[in-house]
């Protein structure tokens, strides 16, 4: 089947089980989900859509979230958009309405969990933070890619009349991803994005180099994508107290002047010079903590970053990724934090060996097994071991020892970081860098997802089964009911199961 008569199928196979077309209200997708607005949440045949073959899972949250992995996703949405308008087109038949105490009764205790969850303030803008970094990330994968090759050309010496462009094309990008940043904060905080992004823009013009502020002279770039975050986030207060205020008549020639002189001047004799300073003790402590504490502080780190996932609070460190590429070169950070991914693979493995009946958690492994090396992680978080319970502690314990080792090496002085943000596993092979070599970087970096499979495996297999959790789940589950074939698989963003995790 063409590629593009499959992705087509897996749309219409998933359009009539969410409710048909009058059933979706928005359409959206990130690096790995298709997020889905409903009218009807009932509508929704739950374990349908997990048996459709391209999804992994599904995750409930603001939005119906279905797990299709990365690259599928991106050529599934259209298709899927497509048809949801050719089925408006061809029917009358309105949305479904209904009252709000309806609609309450029907979802009230699913609602009311994921609102206490992920619907506080403080998580709704680490969200709000997410979306505005997340459109960037196929970007920077894509130039991270190209920076990486034209290391490698350049340390051979290879094609050095293609070295030059290679290297114009992996930094144009980063030069103005100020610019991005500025023009999704505005509209992600409702603004106006164009000018969200022309107030970002003056954080990259090379005239400020002629201003001083605060007795310093500034330089092109200073505060980086933190500066035009909130450059943006200035342009877009400033902008609705302008459409408040300002006549209608004169609205289209001041508003936009008034938004772009404030915020300019704001930005450049302040937050410029503060988001400036702010950056550079980021990378500062990111230096500090590995070089000082590198083996305990990535044991940390790489221990405790799923749960982190699972609260949502990871979006925080998006921004933090993207300030240290554009101060350094690479994220020291995102190596460290993809070993909880090999804690995973190595716990999957284990239980696989341990659950030899089983051939529903089984199967489940051995097809989720691929996409988890590849640093994919879903299937097998929420579709293995976080249900289980006790295997999700004990992979994380892999992936603190996997965090342990590469943090040792940058305590060493051998640093390990990635061009870009998104992949993670095998996937991050190409968009590794560091201070002592490639050679070096990628032995460092592999043998941390080493010692985190082996972590994850051992800890697993030998801690990570009580015998009341092994008489439960080690019988044949033909056919599938079991805890973990009821759940399914769900995003690694930070969403809980549908289903508490088996006793610990």
């Amino acid at each position: 089947m063409a590629t593009e008569d499959k992705n087509r199928a897996t749309a219409a196979a998933i359009l009539p089980l969410v409710g048909g077309a009058a059933n979706v209200s928005s359409i959206a997708h990130c690096m790995t989900r298709l997020r889905l607005g409903l009218h009807d949440r009932s509508l929704v045949d739950d374990e349908a859509l997990k048996a459709v073959p391209a999804v992994m899972g599904v995750v409930e949250d603001d939005t119906y979230q279905i797990v299709l992995g990365p690259g599928t996703v991106a050529r599934v949405t259209p298709e899927f958009e497509q048809l949801v308008e050719e089925g408006r087109a061809s029917s009358e038949t309105p949305a479904p309405v209904h009252t709000a105490e309806e609609l309450a009764d029907k979802g009230a205790a699913l609602k009311a969990r994921q609102k206490a969850k992920n619907s506080t303030p403080f998580k709704l803008f680490l969200r709000r933070i997410a979306n505005i970094f997340v459109p960037l990330i196929p970007a920077l994968i894509g130039c991270g890619i190209i920076a990486g090759l034209n290391g490698l050309l350049v340390n051979l010496g290879w094609l050095t009349s293609v070295t030059p462009a290679l290297a114009a094309m992996a930094s144009g990008f980063m030069a103005l991803v100020a610019v991005f940043v500025g023009y999704n904060t505005a509209k992600e905080f409702g603004g106006t994005p164009i000018l969200g992004g022309a107030v970002a823009a003056i954080i990259v013009f090379p005239g400020v180099a002629n201003i001083d502020a605060f007795g310093q002279t500034l330089a092109p770039g200073q505060g980086g994508v933190l500066g035009a975050l909130g450059a943006a986030v200035l342009a877009v207060y400033v902008e609705k107290w302008c459409r408040r205020w300002v006549p209608e008549a004169l609205d289209v020639l001041v508003t936009p002047t008034l938004t772009v002189l404030i915020s300019g001047l704001v930005t450049i004799f302040g937050l410029m010079y503060v988001a400036g300073e702010v950056s550079s003790a980021i990378g500062t402590f990111a230096d500090w903590l590995l070089s000082t504490g590198g083996a305990g502080a990535g044991f940390l780190l790489g221990g405790f970053f799923l749960p982190l996932v699972m609260l949502g609070l990871h979006q925080a460190l998006i921004p933090i990724h993207t300030t240290l590429i554009e101060q350094q070169g690479f994220t020291v950070l995102l190596p460290i934090l993809a070993m909880a991914g090999a804690g995973q693979v190595g716990a999957a493995a284990a239980v696989y060996l341990r659950l030899p009946r089983n051939e529903s958690i089984r199967r489940t492994i051995r097809s989720a097994m691929p996409a988890g090396l590849l640093g994919v992680g879903e299937p097998l978080i929420y579709g293995v071991s976080l249900p289980l319970g006790r295997p999700f502690i004990t992979a994380c314990v892999g992936g603190a020892f996997g965090g342990g080792f590469v943090g040792l090496f940058n305590q060493l002085g051998d640093s390990v970081g990635s061009t870009a943000i998104g992949p993670s596993g095998w996937a991050l092979f190409p968009l590794l860098d560091g201070n002592h070599g490639l050679g070096s970087t990628i032995a460092i970096y592999a043998g941390g997802l080493l010692v985190g499979y082996v972590a994850g495996f051992v800890a697993t297999y030998f801690f990570g089964f009580s015998k009341s959790l092994l008489a439960e789940f080690n019988v044949s589950q033909e056919p599938a009911t079991s805890t973990v074939a009821a759940t399914g698989p769900a995003a690694s963003s930070g969403d809980s199961p549908a289903k508490e995790p088996a006793g610990v």
